[in-house]
Protein backbone atom coordinates (compact mmCIF):
# COMPACT_ATOMS: atom_id res chain seq x y z
CA UNK A 1 0.00 0.00 0.00
CA UNK A 2 1.13 3.48 -0.77
CA UNK A 3 2.58 5.49 1.97
CA UNK A 4 0.35 8.38 2.37
CA UNK A 5 0.40 10.60 5.97
CA UNK A 6 -2.15 12.92 7.03
CA UNK A 7 0.33 15.65 7.80
CA UNK A 8 0.91 15.55 3.71
CA UNK A 9 -1.91 13.65 1.24
CA UNK A 10 -0.53 15.41 -1.55
CA UNK A 11 2.65 13.30 -1.14
CA UNK A 12 2.66 9.28 -1.83
CA UNK A 13 5.64 7.14 -1.16
CA UNK A 14 8.03 10.09 -2.44
CA UNK A 15 5.65 11.59 -5.30
CA UNK A 16 4.03 14.35 -5.74
CA UNK A 17 0.05 14.15 -6.42
CA UNK A 18 -1.05 17.45 -6.14
CA UNK A 19 -1.87 18.10 -10.30
CA UNK A 20 -5.55 17.02 -10.02
CA UNK A 21 -5.09 15.31 -13.16
CA UNK A 22 -3.12 11.98 -14.01
CA UNK A 23 -1.23 13.08 -17.08
CA UNK A 24 -0.32 16.08 -14.71
CA UNK A 25 0.84 14.65 -11.94
CA UNK A 26 3.15 12.22 -14.45
CA UNK A 27 4.92 15.44 -15.53
CA UNK A 28 5.41 16.22 -12.43
CA UNK A 29 7.95 13.39 -11.38
CA UNK A 30 10.60 15.20 -12.30
CA UNK A 31 10.52 18.52 -9.82
CA UNK A 32 13.18 21.02 -9.17
CA UNK A 33 14.87 20.37 -5.49
CA UNK A 34 17.73 22.43 -4.41
CA UNK A 35 17.78 24.61 -7.77
CA UNK A 36 18.60 21.23 -9.78
CA UNK A 37 15.80 19.02 -11.44
CA UNK A 38 15.20 15.85 -9.86
CA UNK A 39 14.11 12.64 -11.38
CA UNK A 40 11.83 10.70 -10.03
CA UNK A 41 11.60 7.52 -12.63
CA UNK A 42 15.35 6.73 -12.51
CA UNK A 43 14.66 2.75 -13.17
CA UNK A 44 11.53 0.13 -14.23
CA UNK A 45 10.91 -0.18 -10.46
CA UNK A 46 10.64 3.26 -9.49
CA UNK A 47 8.00 3.35 -12.99
CA UNK A 48 6.37 1.11 -11.02
CA UNK A 49 6.38 2.67 -7.35
CA UNK A 50 4.94 5.60 -9.27
CA UNK A 51 1.90 3.34 -11.11
CA UNK A 52 1.55 2.06 -6.65
CA UNK A 53 0.97 5.39 -5.83
CA UNK A 54 -1.31 6.54 -8.36
CA UNK A 55 -3.46 3.21 -7.52
CA UNK A 56 -3.15 2.49 -11.06
CA UNK A 57 -2.00 -0.67 -10.33
CA UNK A 58 -2.00 -3.18 -7.15
CA UNK A 59 0.79 -4.67 -5.28
CA UNK A 60 0.09 -8.18 -7.12
CA UNK A 61 0.28 -6.43 -10.66
CA UNK A 62 3.86 -4.41 -9.53
CA UNK A 63 5.25 -7.33 -8.32
CA UNK A 64 4.78 -9.72 -11.00
CA UNK A 65 5.85 -6.89 -13.67
CA UNK A 66 9.04 -6.39 -11.32
CA UNK A 67 9.72 -10.27 -11.05
CA UNK A 68 9.55 -10.88 -14.60
CA UNK A 69 10.93 -7.78 -16.44
CA UNK A 70 13.00 -6.37 -13.38
CA UNK A 71 16.13 -5.04 -15.15
CA UNK A 72 15.75 -6.55 -18.73
CA UNK A 73 16.41 -3.95 -21.49
CA UNK A 74 12.70 -3.90 -21.94
CA UNK A 75 11.94 -2.60 -19.06
CA UNK A 76 14.76 0.00 -18.84
CA UNK A 77 13.53 1.06 -22.77
CA UNK A 78 9.64 1.07 -21.20
CA UNK A 79 11.24 3.72 -18.46
CA UNK A 80 13.79 6.00 -21.25
CA UNK A 81 10.36 6.21 -23.59
CA UNK A 82 8.12 6.83 -20.56
CA UNK A 83 10.09 10.05 -19.33
CA UNK A 84 10.70 11.13 -22.95
CA UNK A 85 7.39 11.27 -23.66
CA UNK A 86 6.53 12.95 -20.18
CA UNK A 87 8.98 15.74 -21.29
CA UNK A 88 6.90 16.09 -24.99
CA UNK A 89 3.84 16.09 -22.42
CA UNK A 90 5.16 19.07 -20.11
CA UNK A 91 6.43 21.29 -23.43
CA UNK A 92 2.92 20.66 -24.74
CA UNK A 93 1.00 21.99 -21.52
CA UNK A 94 2.93 24.72 -21.37
CA UNK A 95 2.47 25.54 -25.11
CA UNK A 96 -1.48 24.57 -24.75
CA UNK A 97 -2.25 26.62 -21.36
CA UNK A 98 -0.92 29.38 -23.11
CA UNK A 99 -2.74 29.64 -25.83
CA UNK A 100 -1.91 27.26 -28.55
CA UNK A 101 -3.64 24.11 -30.28
CA UNK A 102 -2.45 20.65 -29.68
CA UNK A 103 0.24 19.67 -31.99
CA UNK A 104 -0.55 17.27 -35.02
CA UNK A 105 2.57 15.59 -33.72
CA UNK A 106 1.01 14.98 -29.95
CA UNK A 107 -2.74 14.05 -31.37
CA UNK A 108 -0.59 11.35 -33.44
CA UNK A 109 1.74 10.02 -30.79
CA UNK A 110 -1.27 9.77 -28.32
CA UNK A 111 -3.41 7.88 -30.79
CA UNK A 112 -0.75 5.63 -31.93
CA UNK A 113 -0.38 4.51 -28.05
CA UNK A 114 -4.17 4.47 -27.55
CA UNK A 115 -4.35 2.09 -30.24
CA UNK A 116 -1.23 0.50 -29.18
CA UNK A 117 -2.35 0.20 -25.38
CA UNK A 118 -6.00 1.27 -24.65
CA UNK A 119 -7.60 1.17 -21.49
CA UNK A 120 -10.88 -1.08 -21.20
CA UNK A 121 -13.95 -0.31 -18.29
CA UNK A 122 -15.18 -2.63 -15.89
CA UNK A 123 -18.46 -2.83 -13.54
CA UNK A 124 -17.58 -1.28 -9.76
CA UNK A 125 -19.66 -1.81 -6.62
CA UNK A 126 -19.79 1.59 -4.73
CA UNK A 127 -22.13 1.46 -2.20
CA UNK A 128 -25.88 0.78 -3.17
CA UNK A 129 -24.92 2.08 -7.00
CA UNK A 130 -22.32 0.24 -9.90
CA UNK A 131 -20.24 2.78 -11.77
CA UNK A 132 -18.01 1.81 -15.00
CA UNK A 133 -14.32 2.39 -14.45
CA UNK A 134 -11.42 2.73 -16.36
CA UNK A 135 -9.32 -0.68 -16.12
CA UNK A 136 -5.97 -1.59 -17.65
CA UNK A 137 -4.30 -5.18 -17.16
CA UNK A 138 -0.31 -4.39 -17.84
CA UNK A 139 1.18 -7.59 -19.03
CA UNK A 140 3.92 -6.35 -20.83
CA UNK A 141 6.31 -2.93 -20.02
CA UNK A 142 4.83 -1.27 -22.99
CA UNK A 143 1.20 -1.62 -21.63
CA UNK A 144 2.12 0.62 -18.94
CA UNK A 145 1.34 3.40 -21.51
CA UNK A 146 -2.55 3.05 -21.95
CA UNK A 147 -3.14 4.88 -18.53
CA UNK A 148 -0.75 7.82 -19.40
CA UNK A 149 -1.93 7.98 -23.31
CA UNK A 150 -5.80 7.77 -21.54
CA UNK A 151 -5.03 10.69 -19.38
CA UNK A 152 -3.02 12.78 -21.37
CA UNK A 153 -5.40 12.78 -24.64
CA UNK A 154 -8.24 13.14 -21.76
CA UNK A 155 -6.58 16.40 -20.94
CA UNK A 156 -6.22 18.16 -24.07
CA UNK A 157 -9.85 16.67 -25.39
CA UNK A 158 -12.06 17.77 -21.72
CA UNK A 159 -10.38 20.47 -19.91
CA UNK A 160 -9.66 23.63 -20.06
CA UNK A 161 -6.38 25.22 -20.70
CA UNK A 162 -7.45 28.06 -18.81
CA UNK A 163 -7.73 25.84 -15.41
CA UNK A 164 -4.57 23.98 -16.33
CA UNK A 165 -1.07 26.06 -15.04
CA UNK A 166 2.17 25.83 -13.88
CA UNK A 167 3.17 27.52 -10.60
CA UNK A 168 3.71 30.48 -10.26
CA UNK A 169 7.22 29.80 -8.33
CA UNK A 170 8.42 26.10 -9.21
CA UNK A 171 8.13 23.80 -12.08
CA UNK A 172 5.12 21.77 -11.05
CA UNK A 173 1.96 21.56 -12.94
CA UNK A 174 -1.71 21.35 -11.70
CA UNK A 175 -5.51 21.98 -12.56
CA UNK A 176 -7.46 24.69 -10.79
CA UNK A 177 -10.14 23.13 -9.56
CA UNK A 178 -10.96 26.11 -7.33
CA UNK A 179 -14.55 27.86 -7.61
CA UNK A 180 -12.74 31.30 -8.11
CA UNK A 181 -10.17 29.90 -10.56
CA UNK A 182 -7.65 31.97 -8.93
CA UNK A 183 -5.08 29.66 -8.11
CA UNK A 184 -1.41 30.06 -8.87
CA UNK A 185 0.74 27.63 -6.75
CA UNK A 186 0.76 24.00 -7.05
CA UNK A 187 0.31 23.59 -3.24
CA UNK A 188 -0.11 26.07 0.30
CA UNK A 189 1.92 23.51 1.95
CA UNK A 190 4.74 23.79 -1.01
CA UNK A 191 4.63 27.22 -2.55
CA UNK A 192 1.34 28.94 -1.25
CA UNK A 193 2.64 29.80 2.31
CA UNK A 194 6.19 30.95 0.55
CA UNK A 195 3.94 33.11 -1.66
CA UNK A 196 1.57 34.49 0.89
CA UNK A 197 4.45 35.54 3.41
CA UNK A 198 6.69 37.07 0.37
CA UNK A 199 3.60 39.39 -0.58
CA UNK A 200 2.76 40.36 2.97
CA UNK A 201 6.72 41.18 2.93
CA UNK A 202 6.56 43.06 0.36
CA UNK A 203 3.45 45.03 2.03
CA UNK A 204 5.19 46.01 4.83
CA UNK A 205 8.11 47.48 2.88
CA UNK A 206 6.22 49.49 0.54
CA UNK A 207 4.03 50.87 3.65
CA UNK A 208 7.38 52.07 5.70
CA UNK A 209 8.68 54.03 2.51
Amino acid sequence: MSRTTKKNPERKDGFLFLGNQLALDFINTRPVQNGERLELLPDFSALLRWYRAAQLISVGVARTLRTRWGESARARRMVGAARKLRERLRKEVLAWQCGSTVSHAMVRELNQLLAAHPMRSRLQSRGNRAALAPWFRPQRPEDLFAPLAHSAAALFAELDPKRIRKCKRCVLHFRDTSKKGTRRWCSMKLCGNRLKVAAYAARKRRKSR
